[in-house]
């Protein structure tokens, strides 16, 4: 698959919920609540902090670390997309304005560091 932008994340992340959502409703009889969503991120991050560590040699998890954190790493932007889009949040338009924003402001800062 070729790179995408953070909105054809958005729409793929949206179908692959799609999914789940119906296998939820399948077996568990309703689908998942963002509140739902938001405890998968939050289990997928302690993963990643797990294989963060491995990296730094701190942690021996069965596999090949880098393609464990490369798919982590992927399945916590899913669910951000994922949450972002249940709670009407335009990710690309929030992540451009407040990385711009933080950025302006470092540079501020950076340029009034004293020179080496």
């Amino acid at each position: 698959m070729d790179t995408m932008d953070l909105t054809e994340a958005t729409e793929l992340a949206r179908r692959v919920r799609a999914l789940y959502h119906r296998i939820e409703e399948r077996h568990e009889g309703s689908v998942w609540s963002t509140k739902d969503d938001m405890l998968g991120l939050v289990n997928d991050v302690g993963s990643l902090s797990r294989l963060v560590m491995a990296t730094g040699g701190q942690w021996a998890p069965e596999g090949d670390v880098p393609a464990l954190l490369r798919g982590k790493l992927a399945e916590c932007l899913w669910w951000v997309l994922v949450l972002a889009d249940r709670l009407d949040v335009d990710i690309a338009d929030a992540y451009a304005s407040k990385l711009g924003d933080i950025e302006a402001h470092l540079r501020s800062v950076v340029s009034r560091l004293p020179s080496d």
